[in-house]
């Protein structure tokens, strides 16, 4: 490997990436929520554990009995009530059918393991690529174009990365997403929201590149 892929290898790397994870985990493919989940790992394995014990229906349903019979006595019906006026009987068929929701499954944060494997995918991917390009090399700071363009100085430099980086990570929550999770997984899958959020990155992105390269 001694350059960069064209556009059309990367597009279609990154649309087999998707399309695998997603039928593979039936979840969108996401790397903020990914890191969030990775670095609070003791309260997304306490939270699995306490899933793991309601997977089974029957057992559900055997808890929320116990639970009502402990809480309101022996004599409590465990049955839904008919509303007051409505006169169907409790036999009418009220399940949804499967199309009208997705499956409990899929409502379900990935497993935390399948979240670390992905981030450590990501690391090791481009430490390969970088390896096998010969352009694998340290560095301190983000290169000449960031100190012609922005700062030269070194504590200035790692203030302004920490500030962004807090804002992105920010960002990226308040928005319920990442730029990967919204344009690559929402946008394929036609989502309104990741649509929109997917062009407030591009648009911001081009009045940003404008003002640092035609303005300032």
């Amino acid at each position: 490997m001694s350059s960069y892929w064209p556009w059309w290898a990367g597009a279609i790397g990154l649309a087999l990436v998707t399309i695998n994870y997603t039928l593979i985990t039936d979840r969108s493919f996401g790397v903020s929520s990914a890191w969030d989940r990775v670095l609070h790992w003791r309260r997304e394995r306490h939270l699995e554990e306490m899933d793991e014990e309601f997977t089974d229906d029957q057992a559900l349903a055997e808890a929320l009995a116990a639970a009502t019979t402990e809480h309101f006595g022996t004599g409590a019906s465990t049955l839904p009530q008919v509303p007051y006026g409505n006169s169907q009987p409790l036999e009418a068929d009220t399940e949804p059918a499967a199309s009208e929701s997705p499956a409990a499954t899929s409502m379900r944060p990935a497993p935390l393991v399948t979240q670390a494997a992905l981030l450590i995918s990501i690391f090791l991917g481009g430490l390969i690529a970088a390896v096998t390009s010969g352009r694998f090399h340290l560095r301190y700071d983000m290169g000449p174009g960031f100190r012609s363009l922005v700062t030269a100085n070194p504590t200035t430099m790692t203030a302004l990365l920490f500030v962004g980086g807090v804002l992105v990570g920010f960002g990226t929550r308040l928005a319920g997403g990442c730029s990967s999770g919204h344009g690559l997984n929402g946008c394929g899958r036609l989502r309104p929201v990741s649509i929109v959020a997917t062009a407030v990155f591009f648009g911001t992105a081009i009045v940003v590149s404008f003002l640092l390269w035609k303005v300032i």
